[in-house]
């Protein structure tokens, strides 16, 4: 069966600090992870004029958000204080907002202070990998702030994650996780969600790609739906190659997760993901029109 671009969403669009973003088609959400040990560019964006070149780049090429990081998700990743993470994450969100007050920034962070403190510098969407489960305040500061929030799923930790990650059915268990807490949010008023299955949190090779191949499922939460597969090791290990190598499977599957329904994605690699996009809807408008 074949799926195109009508998503059936009860909210297409979001809204923060006076900006409208809507999803009626796909949007990018580039990576800037200010981390010296990121799986892929850790190291690379450290100093402000790095930075600074990096978001302009993106911002060129085609990104519609900037997710900042600044403490590593990567599987064993070590687990910096929040004086550290803030001491990231802060100086940069002010710069860019000097700079491009028009770009949506996202915040990458699991603690309920950094998104406090995010909040009040002009961020627009807290990107939380542990959907709430490490830090139980979070929710209520995403309905105290009322900014849009991106919920993820991952079994474990990340320090832990990809240990043996075991499911009975991957598919049914991301998604009743993801409605739980969507249900969850919703009772307490919060609206401007998105969801992400969390491709490479807690999941094996296999369970990755089960995902994908039916990520139409996830539809059923009238949310917009992120993937995050950039370069990640469901590329790498049937390849084999490494992250660097990993641009044209990062590509591929792209306009598979498009094919399904994602309506955001999440990249290192902004030009070739603005590419896929307008292929794909190149190609849907055809199948339109029979």
């Amino acid at each position: 069966m074949r799926h195109t671009n009508d998503v059936c969403m009860a909210r297409t669009t979001i809204s923060a600090n006076g900006k409208i973003l809507d999803f009626s088609s796909p949007r990018i959400m580039g990576i800037l992870n200010v981390t010296p040990d990121s799986f892929y560019d850790g190291g690379r964006y450290l100093l402000l004029d790095e930075i600074l070149a990096r978001v302009e780049s993106m911002i060129r090429d085609g990104a519609d958000i900037i997710d900042i990081g600044g403490m590593s998700s990567r599987p064993g990743a070590a687990v910096i204080s929040e004086e550290e993470e803030s001491a990231r994450i802060i100086p940069v969100i002010r710069e860019i907002r000097r700079h491009y007050p028009g770009i949506w920034l996202s915040v990458d962070t699991v603690r309920s202070g950094i998104a406090c403190k995010a909040a009040a510098e002009g961020a627009d969407i807290i990107n939380d990998i542990s959907a709430g489960n490490i830090d139980h305040n979070m929710f209520r500061v995403i309905r105290e702030t009322g900014l849009p929030y991106i919920l993820m799923h991952m079994q474990g930790r990340p320090e832990n994650m990809q240990l043996n990650p075991q499911y009975r059915d991957v598919i049914r268990e991301v998604l009743r996780f993801l409605l739980n807490h969507v249900k969850t949010l919703r009772d307490m008023g919060v609206r401007d969600l998105i969801v992400d299955p969390g491709i490479g949190f807690g999941k094996s090779v296999a369970h990755n790609y089960q995902i994908l191949a039916h990520l139409d499922v996830f539809r059923i939460i009238e949310a917009p739906l992120l993937i995050g597969l950039s370069r990640k090791s469901l590329i790498c290990k049937v390849l084999n190659v490494n992250p660097e190598k990993a641009l044209n499977g990062t590509t591929a599957l792209h306009m598979i997760a498009l094919q399904n329904g994602a309506r955001i994605l999440r990249v290192h690699d902004v030009r070739q993901a603005r590419e896929a996009i307008l292929l794909h809807a190149q190609l849907d408008n055809t199948l339109k029109q029979g």
